[in-house]
């Protein structure tokens, strides 16, 4: 592959970003598929979210069971001051989904009531609040080029499906999405060029399923063709890809987006500093 050939268009500028905390309110919330809640917020002002926002990385920052709101900090110069002799919020990073009408759409990945974010999607309803911070990350999430390749769990899902509806339409490329099982699966719109693989794992642990890596390593993309890579999900699968690509198609930072976003019996707070190092790696 010739990684020389320039992309059809230059990325935009990333828009300025306003990282301050604020407070949310739940306007609508309703399951997509049996594991997968859609929680919808609104606020006064969305200052420093755009059109580049989708699939971009927020933090959420969750009241306590015996809070009606989580306690945010202050903003300044030189960083977040919190209230004294308040409890800090559980803090969960997740994706934006969209962006429409003054209003914020987050995908939840359900794991019954284990962990507070799962717990908080289940159990929130209308007029509930609850802070958030961002957006962060690379805006946009994935730059233009002859052909874009997508792969994730369901945990990158909502981030795949944000980047697929936003593609240009003659965008070309392909999109492998590993599930639990079939009921997961969602209809996702996409341009006509872009085909969609859902990978179904079964009862395998997800840090065991290797259908993410055959997949891609199957893959035949044109040797000529300028090549943009976004994956994310369980650390070694991320990692096992990250590898496949910059080795089999020589994939350098600019043109590959390879993030863990969790991993396998770990909470957010204990795989903070591995993920850090993984993505220093890049």
């Amino acid at each position: 592959m010739d990684q020389a050939t320039t992309v059809r268009k230059a990325a935009p500028t990333p828009p300025k970003r306003k990282r301050a905390a604020r407070l949310m309110t739940v306007v609508d919330k309703h399951r997509i598929t049996p594991q997968m809640m859609r929680v919808v917020l609104t606020a006064p002002s969305l200052e420093g979210y755009d059109e580049h926002s989708y699939g971009a990385h927020i933090k959420l920052m969750l009241p306590h069971a015996n809070e009606s709101e989580p306690t945010l900090p202050t903003l300044t110069d030189k960083g977040p001051v919190w209230p004294e002799g308040k409890k800090k919020p559980i803090v969960r990073t997740y994706t934006v989904r969209h962006l429409r009408d003054g209003q914020l759409a987050i995908d939840f990945v359900l794991h019954a009531d284990h962990g507070p974010a799962s717990h908080w999607a289940l159990h929130c309803s209308a007029g509930d609040q609850v802070g958030v911070v961002g957006p962060a990350g690379p805006l946009p999430m994935i730059k233009d080029a002859d052909y874009m390749l997508l792969a994730g769990d369901t945990s990158a899902l909502p981030g795949i499906a944000a980047i697929l509806e936003n593609l240009a339409e003659d965008a070309q490329g392909h999109a492998f999405i590993e599930i639990p099982n079939e009921s997961e699966q969602q209809a996702l719109r996409h341009p006509e060029g872009v085909g969609i693989t859902w990978l179904i794992r079964g009862a395998d642990a997800p840090s065991q399923s290797h259908r993410m890596y055959n997949a891609l390593s199957a893959l035949d993309i044109p040797d000529t063709a300028s090549l943009q890579a976004w994956v994310a999900g369980e650390n070694s699968v991320v990692i096992e890809l990250r590898k496949l690509l910059r080795e089999r198609y020589g994939l350098t930072k600019p043109m590959l987006y390879a993030v863990p976003y969790w991993k396998e019996s770990l909470n957010e707070e204990a795989y903070h500093s591995e993920r850090h190092r993984v993505m220093d790696e890049l």
